[in-house]
């Protein structure tokens, strides 16, 4: 087999009523330059049954004994990709056909370091499916990192050595995403998301963000600091829930100093930030807080476009 240009990486850990889904996506994928690699990190269900059941020569399996957890599942992955790109995919989701193709086409045409795609979220235990809210731009996505996670990551494709070069970090579980965002944003990488529909994420109770969610926020709000930090925003201005007239002055600065950081935000990705200052439920006041939400995020963006 010649050298591929994606490796997929998939770490797998007690997934055996979804990983064969998830593998047989991968294979059906229409661009066909790829190799598998497979990390069953001590599952004790039948996974590793299933993963060994494959006989496809792209497929690379590695077995371990004991659970390592995920970030050092991941960068062990990533350690062993032989292809130009990584793409990464978890063992319960599942990559549309077209996933791997139209996803190296938009990296690119448009010059990134890694991007991700829109994605369906699908609740496991009802059935319900529904469309990600995704910010597409370089300049939106480092924005809403100052708020959330703004790429999805069994959804990212980026290039081999951005993820040789800075790891995952151990001691993130649970939001090592997050974390590796945070890194790759103050080494200058750039970011996109794919404005289609190209996973299928799927939220089960046993799901590793989900059971690992004990320590989150305090990891969360940690990177979130030490990326506020090197804007140059300070603590203060941090985003949360403020009264009317307390988040019309902070809300707002906040905004302003983070456009004057980054500019070419839109006034889309301005709408969603603000919205972390207010309260959720207003009740007959709604129509006054989007009303206020809009106004704040259009002179904000407004304001980044005067900054040279």
């Amino acid at each position: 087999m010649t050298q591929p240009v994606i490796s997929v990486l998939m770490p797998a850990f007690n997934v055996e009523k979804y990983i064969a889904a998830a593998i047989e996506s991968i294979l059906n994928q229409t661009f066909a330059n790829f190799e598998l690699i497979i990390l069953d990190d001590g599952s004790s269900d039948g996974t590793a049954k299933i993963i060994d059941s494959y006989s496809d020569i792209r497929i690379k399996k590695v077995f371990l004994s004991k659970n390592q957890g995920l970030v050092s599942a991941r960068n062990s992955l990533v350690s062993m990709a032989q292809g130009k790109y990584v793409a990464f995919l978890d063992s319960d989701d599942i990559a549309s056909s077209q996933r791997l193709e139209e996803q190296l086409q938009y990296l690119q045409s448009n010059n990134l370091d890694l991007c991700g795609t829109d994605h369906w979220v699908l609740h496991q235990k009802t059935g319900k499916i529904k469309r990600s809210k995704q910010r597409h731009s370089d300049a939106d996505i480092r924005a809403m990192i100052s708020v959330c996670s703004p790429l999805c990551n069994p959804s990212v494709m980026g290039r081999t050595e951005v993820f040789k070069k800075t790891p995952y970090l151990p001691g993130n579980d649970g939001a090592e995403d997050y974390a590796m965002w945070v890194n790759l944003a103050l080494e200058g990488c750039t970011f996109g998301n794919v404005p289609n529909n190209l996973i299928t994420y799927r939220v089960h109770a046993n799901q590793i963000s989900q059971v690992q969610n004990s320590n989150v926020n305090s990891i969360f709000d940690r990177c979130r600091a030490k990326y506020l930090d090197s804007l140059g925003i300070g603590v203060e201005l941090t985003p949360r829930r403020l009264p009317w007239s307390d988040r019309l002055k902070t809300g707002g600065q906040f905004l302003l100093e983070l456009n004057k950081k980054i500019p070419g935000i839109s006034v889309g990705a301005n709408y969603q930030i603000y919205s972390r200052f207010q309260f959720r439920s207003n009740g007959i006041w709604t129509p006054f807080t989007r009303t206020e939400r809009l106004l704040i995020s259009i002179f904000a963006s407004l304001c980044g476009k005067f900054v040279y």
